[in-house]
């Protein structure tokens, strides 16, 4: 072998090694790329590239390309898939406890999401995850806040403002439980007929984020939102345990930060996007009102502590994080 083959081997030798060093991370998403929540990941990966630089091969695939929406937390506890963001529903499926989270009123903003999973309780929450679920939660991020959405102009102040309100939820007995706790008469109704059924009044109202009702454009064919904030829904950045165990400490320590500073950037813009549709809804006649929260609160926690959905959660859990400031 001459000198210059030499040297173009053991380049490309170098060039081999230093690709086999590198960690690939597959991240799953249903997201698609105009949402906060695709747009984090690739503020993720950025960070990751100037923190530990070529020690990370990070591959974002959106729009449920890898793997469908769901289908993401048996994937990772496989092995096939290292990242996603899973929901709050989800990781109930497997780990019965984390169905307070998915209950009305129990999270009550943006910031309480925070402090709840990133302080004593959601470090209790995230080991039961990892020993059921084999993956590790990173950061939590917030999803957005369901509001109720009225087909005509109501004073609405108390869940007994809602009796008779024919309310679109999803088709589920935990979402119908939650309509009839919030004082209205569940209907359950698939989302694509949603529009019609609020021109026709086949149904009064319906429940969704600010943006969903923006998106769909639910504000064409009603009058009025009220603002009951009755579920603040999050969901949380998480690595499989496989993955995660394979990363020195120092590794841990960056993807963690990488992974917080994502969630961070997507609470601040989805929290701006909120607030600013409140104006845009305005501009479209809507009138945008804000009940007595605390009764509906009332209410709605009472009807599940009497329900069989609490008999999961643990002892005290709820008390605690309604304590929590």
């Amino acid at each position: 072998m001459t000198l210059h083959r030499l040297f173009l081997a053991l380049g490309l030798t170098s060039v081999m090694s230093l690709a086999a060093a590198q960690t690939v991370l597959r991240v799953s998403t249903p997201a698609v790329p105009d949402d906060w929540h695709a747009k984090m990941w690739t503020v993720m990966k950025e960070e990751l590239d100037k923190t530990a630089p070529k020690q990370f091969d990070m591959q974002i695939n959106l729009n449920a390309s890898l793997f469908k929406q769901g289908a993401e937390p048996a994937a990772m506890a496989r092995g096939n898939l290292e990242l996603s963001a899973i929901s709050a529903q989800d990781i109930a499926k497997i780990v019965p406890e984390f169905s307070i989270f998915t209950a009305g009123y129990i999270i009550r903003d943006p910031d309480h999401l925070h402090k709840v999973h990133t302080g004593a309780i959601g470090t209790e929450m995230a080991k039961l995850v990892s020993e059921k679920m084999d993956v590790t939660i990173l950061a939590p991020l917030y999803l957005g806040t369901r509001q109720v959405n009225l087909r005509e102009a109501k004073n609405v102040k108390t869940p007994s403002d809602l009796k008779g309100i024919k309310l679109r939820m999803p088709g589920s007995k935990e979402w119908l439980f939650l309509g009839e706790a919030l004082g209205a008469t569940p209907t359950p109704l698939a989302f694509g007929e949603v529009y019609l059924a609020l021109k026709t009044g086949t149904i009064d109202g319906q429940d969704n984020p600010l943006p969903t009702v923006k998106s769909a454009k639910f504000y064409e064919v009603t009058k009025q939102i009220v603002m009951t904030s009755h579920l603040v829904d999050g969901i949380f950045i998480s690595i499989s345990n496989k993955a995660w165990n394979a990363l020195s400490k120092e590794q841990q320590a960056k993807v963690k930060t990488a992974a917080i500073n994502a969630a961070k950037y997507n609470d601040v813009n989805r929290i701006k996007d909120e607030a600013e549709m409140v104006t845009f809804f305005k501009s479209q006649g809507l009138s945008v009102t804000t009940p007595d929260v605390a009764a509906f609160r009332s209410a709605v926690q009472t009807a599940y502590q009497k329900s069989d959905i609490s008999q999961t959660w643990p002892k005290g859990l709820l008390e605690r994080v309604n304590a929590v400031k």
